[in-house]
């Protein structure tokens, strides 16, 4: 799966979210996601995972084999403030 298109249906659930993407294979099939969004303040990692995998429901039946997701709000940004 591409990239873009990864981003693309992320950003359709979250539209104000940040999305960084890393094949970790090569295939299109194993993703690592970073995502930030104001859509997971007040929020527990498991609810914000929860919000993402909803977004790639589809592909997660299909084209993504595994996904690993790092989540934040733009205040808890690692390395940001």
């Amino acid at each position: 799966m591409r990239k873009e298109d990864i981003q693309r249906k992320i950003q359709a659930a979250l539209p104000d979210a940040t999305v960084e993407l890393r094949d970790l294979t090569g295939g299109g099939d194993h993703w690592e996601a970073t995502v930030v969004s104001r859509a997971f303040e007040g929020k527990g990692v498991v609810e914000q995972h929860r919000l993402v995998y909803a977004a790639l429901a589809e592909e997660m039946r299909g084209p993504i084999h595994a996904l690993t997701l790092k989540t934040s709000t733009p205040a808890r940004v690692p390395g940001k403030g």
